[in-house]
C-alpha cells in the first residue's frame, strides 16, 4: 500500500490542525481587538467595517471546503477501521459493513433493532441489580 498524499490533501490537514490551536484562536482574537481598537482611527467608517467583513468571510470560505476534506478523509478512514472490526468479529454481522450505503428507511430500522436492544439489555441490567424482584413484576 502506498503512502503518497497529494499537496492538497496535506495542506488541508495541516491547515485544518492549525485552525484547531490555541494560538490560532488568540491571533484571531487579537485581530479583532486591534480592528476594533483602530475604528476611531477610521472614524468607524464603511471602508473600516469592509474590512473584517470582507477577511472573515474569505477565511470562512476557504475554511469550509478544507475542514470538509478533512474530515471526509477522517471519516472514510473511521469507517474503514469499524468495516475491519466487524470482519474480523466472528459473531458480528458483515451485513453491517456498508451501512452508509442504506436507504433512510432501512437504516431507521436498524436503528430501531438496536434500540430495543439497548433496551432489553438495560432491563436484565436493572433486573441483576435489583435482587428478589423478577422482571414480570416490573412490568
Amino acid at each position: 500500500m502506498t503512502h503518497h498524499v497529494s499537496f492538497f490533501t496535506r495542506f488541508a490537514q495541516r491547515i485544518s490542525h492549525a485552525a484547531g490551536e490555541p494560538y490560532t484562536f488568540t491571533t484571531g482574537l487579537g485581530l479583532v481587538i486591534v480592528w476594533g481598537l483602530s475604528g476611531p482611527l477610521f472614524g468607524f467608517g464603511d471602508t473600516w467595517q469592509l474590512v473584517i467583513n470582507t477577511s472573515t468571510t474569505i477565511v470562512t470560505f476557504l475554511m469550509v471546503f478544507l475542514i470538509q476534506n478533512t474530515q471526509n478523509r477522517d471519516s472514510a478512514a473511521m469507517q474503514i477501521k469499524l468495516d475491519e472490526l466487524i470482519r474480523a468479529t466472528p459473531k458480528a454481522r458483515d451485513t453491517l459493513l456498508d451501512l452508509e450505503e442504506l436507504s433512510e428507511d432501512d437504516l431507521e430500522k436498524l436503528r430501531a433493532e438496536y434500540e430495543r436492544r439497548a433496551e432489553r439489555a438495560r432491563k436484565a441490567l436493572s433486573a441483576r441489580r435489583t435482587p428478589g424482584t423478577s422482571s414480570e413484576s416490573r412490568r
